[in-house]
């Protein structure tokens, strides 16, 4: 197939973006590049207005994202460039442990180009890095087959599954070295992240490595003290997505315990702020505004505040997303 970038040169554009000194910009146009590769391949733009395209697909606990919004994500630039540090991080990093074996890679939820098989597959030889995917979307795998047949790639896949990350059960899940899942949205909203890990995290080794590694929400309280006018904010985790898995025993509850923020009667409270954090692998985060997981969400607080604290709530049925309520002063 001719194509505006040689097959050859997907190898050497992830290579150029694991540089530890690539500037924003260079990433930028690397990423982009790929993107119009993948493009030309699948003819899914991530921008084209075909209905079935534009369709997110529902789970049994969330949604998943259309195959329009899946193919996008690739241009979430900070966002690919950290996932692909992390996942390269952690597969020679098991390599060093466990030098002799093959890294089984156990892919949920890949999207029409499975970016994190066609990028990071080149970088290793097939005996080395081994991959199962799943999507719940047909289309979208159909495309991923495609676009990993193209590049030369169907040696690294040692399964492809047309199922429900959330209620999968993972053929002999001990032989599974990583999960990758980014099933996610800002806040945690939508997606299925927090069931899917719920399902396979139990089924997996213990020591299974997981990326990304762990998603926060954090509350910021900004306030002004009442004597001083002095700025001030107070941070509290309102949710720990790898703590909420641990406490589920059996069944997917219909929500998660609540946690309180408590407000300071001293102080003029004038908003918060949630935040996604995305710990990806080791020291790689996603933290405000680098990424469309990671957009902010403010909410404006009158003054004097009739409230003493608000609760927070992460619900999974039937529908996932956090869930707040004001309480109101005795």
């Amino acid at each position: 197939m001719d194509s505006a970038i040689p097959k050859p040169n997907i190898k050497k554009l992830t290579t150029q973006l694991l540089k530890e000194d690539i500037s924003d910009e260079e990433s930028i146009t690397i990423i982009n590049e790929i993107h119009g590769y993948f493009n030309e391949i699948t003819s899914i733009s991530g921008y084209d207005m075909e209905f079935k395209h534009l369709a997110a697909v529902p789970t049994a606990s969330g949604m998943a994202l259309s195959l329009n919004h899946a193919a996008q994500c690739l241009l979430d630039y900070k966002r690919t460039s950290k996932f692909l540090r992390g996942i390269v991080k952690a597969i020679k990093d098991i390599q060093k442990g466990k030098p002799n074996e093959t890294v089984n890679i156990f892919y949920a939820g890949c999207g029409p180009y499975a970016p994190f098989i066609n990028l990071v597959a080149p970088l290793f030889d097939q005996s080395e890095v081994q991959f199962s995917v799943l999507e719940i979307n047909k289309d979208s795998l159909d495309f991923a087959k495609k676009l990993i047949t193209e590049l030369g790639l169907s040696d690294y896949i040692k399964e492809y599954y047309l199922a429900d990350a959330v209620t999968f059960t993972i053929p002999n899940p001990d032989t599974f070295h990583i999960l990758y899942s980014e099933t996610l949205d800002a806040l945690l909203f939508r997606e299925s992240y927090v069931p899917i890990l719920a399902n396979m995290l139990p089924q997996l080794s213990s020591d299974v490595t997981l990326i990304p590694t762990n998603v926060l929400l954090k509350v910021d309280v900004i306030s002004n003290n009442i004597n001083d006018a002095s700025s001030d904010i107070t941070t509290q985790t309102i949710f720990d997505t790898r703590e909420a898995i641990a406490s589920i025993e059996i069944e997917l509850p219909q929500e998660l315990p609540s946690k309180e923020v408590i407000f300071d009667a001293t102080k003029n409270n004038e908003s918060i702020i949630i935040d996604t954090e995305v710990h990806i692998y080791e020291h790689l985060r996603l933290t405000r505004g680098e990424s469309s997981l990671t957009i902010p969400y403010e909410i404006a607080l009158e003054n004097p505040l009739p409230y003493q604290s608000m609760s927070f709530a992460y619900q999974l049925k039937p529908q996932v997303g956090l869930k707040y309520e004001f309480n109101k002063k005795d």
